[in-house]
């Protein structure tokens, strides 16, 4: 075969593991978004409390979020084609055990097995791309992978909505396992074998850094429980500072410990590059300020201002498809002109959006909020996908794992952290003012509540929008791969050659 075939041969290979991945992807947040649409059947069922239902999807979380580091680190010790693909098996396991579950507690022990896969999944999928494609494509690449992310959220509720009405609430999960079971036949048949970099179980057991994994897990567990139940128990009571006082205890255990591994799970020293260490802190605080509108409009849209759970939906969905459709194009661009000028567009749009919900009144119109959270998406998808690319610049792909599942990680904790801040700020303004501080109090409805609740919202959105600027201070910050001094391989990474198993 001529070199012309060869290289026809090649990108038409890169496109099948693009899609694959794009499925696989696609699935394992469809199932995330879509499962808070069985939540209120399961509480009927089960007679059970709504903050106890509610662990089905916070136990997912907790999983996902605290086992993506050791999950990136097992890839570039044993292959990321096998863990991407063990992630889809065991999630395909926890979904066919949640949907046969006979009580609630079972219903989440399987979650949380679920939630062990997409951490397998999650911390594979964009080291995989990013391996995949040469650099001078990345940023497109991104794009696409992010996009994916978008329309699963899309969907996932829509999806879900019409399988629970039809099938009941064991739909959602039965109707995970077919298709989990469909993205590891794909993995298997499309993606390229990738050799491990240990010979042997025992040099795996050796090689991995059990104890870092267990304070990091520990850890991340800890400060998430505390960021997701605070705002009920109180900054000041025993459980949250315990759990708060255990979190940074064990993730300073954790970084000590790093310093002195043999083989540590995350090398401390991808933090001496500069363009790692601020593009990453950038977007932890992007992501902080931003996705907590997510979690906190629905509430507005359907308790202060009336709309019924599908119109609601449909205000909302306008921001998660800006955010789909801007991650290729930020993408594309990025690759062209430097991303710099782009992430400075994203938060620029990310503030600006904030401002103006940041002006919210019990008499605000829907068709200000949809124009806001659109301006949201489109702001979160141009900056994440030139600020990821930057960042994955000056890391080795020896480490695309670990640093693909930081970053991951980055962003989930932010996410957790920006809702739990939001809600502190939204219920405290609701107690302020003498109403039960309780997002449950908005929906028993009452003028006096709902304006309440919109004041809280107001402070929130723009005491959030601050952090927004130390993303831009921190991007500002940040040299490009070529000005950072601290890049150990070249900048320009030599273009991969797909090959078959």
């Amino acid at each position: 075969m001529n070199a012309a075939h060869t290289h026809l041969a090649d990108r038409r290979r890169r496109r099948l593991i693009l899609l694959t991945i794009a499925a696989g992807t696609f699935v394992s947040v469809l199932d995330q978004t879509g499962v808070t649409l069985a939540l209120p059947l399961m509480t009927t069922e089960f007679g059970a409390t709504i903050p106890f239902v509610q662990w089905v999807a916070l136990g997912y979380m907790l999983a996902t979020g605290s086992l993506l580091l050791p999950a990136g680190r097992l890839s570039d010790m044993v292959g990321r084609k096998v863990v991407y693909m063990g992630g889809f098996a065991v999630f395909v396991v926890g979904a066919g055990l949640a949907a046969a579950s006979p009580n609630l507690i079972a219903v989440i022990a399987f979650r949380i097995v679920q939630g062990v896969g997409a951490a397998m999944i999650q911390a594979n999928g964009m080291a995989i791309l990013t391996t995949t494609f040469p650099a001078s494509e990345r940023g497109r690449v991104i794009g696409m992978f992010m996009t994916m992310v978008g329309l699963g959220a899309i969907m996932g509720p829509v999806v879900a909505g019409l399988v629970v009405d039809v099938f009941g609430w064991r739909a959602v999960f039965a109707a995970s396992a077919p298709l989990g079971i469909l993205s590891l036949v794909a993995a298997m048949v499309v993606l390229n074998r990738d050799p491990p970099s240990v010979g042997s179980a025992r040099q795996l057991a050796s090689g991995f850094d059990w104890a870092g994994a267990l304070m990091s897990a520990g850890g991340l567990v800890s400060f998430l429980l505390v960021m997701t139940t605070a705002y009920r128990l109180g900054w000041a009571s025993p459980g949250a500072v315990a759990l708060l006082i255990l979190s940074v205890a064990l993730l300073a255990a954790f970084v000590y410990w790093e310093r002195r591994a043999s083989h540590p799970m995350l090398d401390l020293d991808l933090f001496s590059r500069r363009t790692f260490a601020l593009g990453s802190s950038a977007s932890f605080f992007g992501f902080l300020a931003g996705t907590s509108v997510f979690s906190m409009m629905p509430f507005f849209l359907q308790d202060v201002i009336d709309l019924s759970p599908r119109s609601a939906g449909l205000f909302i969905a306008p921001a998660a498809l800006g955010f789909a459709l801007a991650g290729p194009m930020s993408g594309l661009l990025s690759d062209r002109i430097g991303p710099r000028r782009i992430e400075f567009a994203g938060l620029g749009m990310l503030a600006a959006s904030l401002i103006i919900l940041g002006r919210l009144t019990v008499e605000t119109e829907p068709w200000m909020v949809a124009g806001a959270m659109t301006m949201q998406g489109l702001g979160m998808g141009i900056y994440y996908t030139p600020n990821t690319a930057s960042v994955l610049s000056v890391v080795e792909q020896a480490r695309y794992g670990v640093a693909t599942a930081f970053l991951n990680m980055t962003r989930n904790t932010a996410n957790v952290v920006g809702v739990g801040l939001a809600t502190t700020i939204v219920t405290v303004t609701m107690a302020s003012r003498g109403f039960e501080p309780t997002l449950d109090a908005v929906a028993d409805g009452g003028a006096g509540v709902e304006v309440a609740f919109t004041q809280g919202l107001r402070i929130a959105f723009l005491a959030l929008g601050a952090f927004i600027g130390v993303s831009i201070v921190l991007t500002y910050l940040k040299p490009s791969a070529r000005e950072d001094v601290t890049v150990r391989e070249p900048v320009g990474e030599a273009e991969p050659q797909p090959s078959g198993d």
